[in-house]
């Protein structure tokens, strides 16, 4: 027969239990929610302020008039010549689909140490000096 001291040791302690009555340690009715309204009721949205505030935070929003919500967002990528040196081996062509965006920018951040070639993508005035210095050669650069 075992006794208190040899059973298994509960390490977590169980969730309480609300709404199941006064002896349950936490409240009878209202169960630790208060009386009355939304929050006592049910689950508040996100969104959910109360009703005594004067001002909700939607309406303390900006407003966003005009066009400039449809306008398409920038979509280039920039990379770093560090980035594209870890990314490529020698002699090979990088273009947006293999660094796998649609439009490329290069910057000159870090070093470039093999020769690569560059097809169809923005380079930066001091990364092209760069590249150039290390023998690769760019092809094709399109209109910033």
């Amino acid at each position: 027969m075992e006794t208190l001291s040899q059973l298994l040791k509960i390490t977590a302690k169980s969730k309480k239990r609300l709404g199941r009555g006064i002896g349950s340690g936490k409240g009878g009715h209202t169960t630790g929610r208060g009386q009355k309204g939304y929050k006592a009721r049910y689950t508040t949205k996100l969104t959910f302020d109360g009703t005594k505030i004067k001002k909700s935070w939607i309406k303390r929003l900006p407003f966003m008039r005009g066009k400039h919500l449809n306008l398409k967002r920038s979509t280039t990528t920039i990379f770093n010549l560090s980035q594209i040196n870890r990314l490529f081996s020698a002699k090979d062509t990088v273009t947006p689909q293999t660094l796998g965006v649609a439009t490329a920018k290069i910057l000159a951040g870090g070093q470039i140490t093999r020769p690569l070639t560059f097809k169809n993508v923005k380079i930066s005035a001091a990364a092209k000096k760069l590249i150039i210095a290390a023998g690769g050669n760019i092809l094709d650069e399109p209109a910033s």
